[in-house]
């Protein structure tokens, strides 16, 4: 399939025009070559996704973070992103989070989802420790019944104010800071970076699986426990 048909398709779903000023979605790398049989999908693109495309012959990447810049020998490969225009779009990548947990959301503002549901902090940790064991919580009130839950897939405390103008009593995000934590008033559950974004790659998969070979890149955690 010619490469920008496929990638058509990401944008169908996850419009370019969404992603924040500071983003750089989109083509990461260009080639000349444009008609793609084989495509390797990824969260991040680091030198060991690259050589997986290369031993598997695939002739594009697609991932969800963008590249902070491109090595010369990544050069040899396309490569394209949808990193803030996939986190805002319906069905992406906070959605999927949430579905994964069992869980129905309604967005709130660009990013953020919110579930209104009378769940227990107990039963809300553990349907989340089943998608990431080593997520963390704070509970500084001890609260032990919730009814309104924001989430924000990766990296979201800064709409932290957000979720608590909207009355959340719990904000489910990842890369929690200690001064963010020890400051809260409400439940926060860090359920990891790379585990709640992690999943959107079955998204990229369903967008193109009918047109393209397509190849899950092998990805962990880059954080192991002591």
């Amino acid at each position: 399939m010619n490469k920008y048909n496929l990638v058509n398709l990401i944008e169908h779903f996850a419009p370019p025009e969404l992603q924040e000023k500071w983003d750089c979605s989109g083509w990461q790398v260009d080639t000349t070559s444009e008609e793609v049989k084989r495509v390797l999908i990824a969260l991040t693109v680091t030198d060991d996704v690259f050589n997986q495309a290369i031993e598997r012959h695939c002739d594009m990447i697609i991932a969800h973070h963008p590249m902070f810049y491109v090595p010369i020998n990544f050069s040899t490969i396309d490569i394209y992103s949808a990193h803030t225009n996939m986190d805002k779009a319906l069905g992406g990548t906070t959605d999927t989070f949430v579905e994964s947990i069992g869980l129905t959301a309604h967005p709130i503002g660009e990013f953020l989802r919110i579930a209104d549901i009378d769940i227990s902090v107990k039963d809300l940790a553990q349907k989340i420790k089943k998608v990431s064991p080593n997520a963390r919580i704070v509970n500084n009130k001890n609260i032990q019944k919730l009814s309104k839950i924001a989430f924000c897939a990766g990296s979201g405390m800064d709409l932290y104010n957000e979720a608590l103008e909207n009355k959340c009593d719990c904000f489910v995000t990842g890369d929690l800071k200690y001064h963010s934590a020890i400051d809260s008033n409400i439940v926060i559950i860090d359920a990891g970076h790379f585990e709640t974004e992690i999943l959107i790659k079955k998204v990229f998969q369903d967008l193109i699986k009918e047109n393209v070979e397509v190849i899950i890149a092998n990805e962990k955690s880059p954080f192991k426990n002591i």
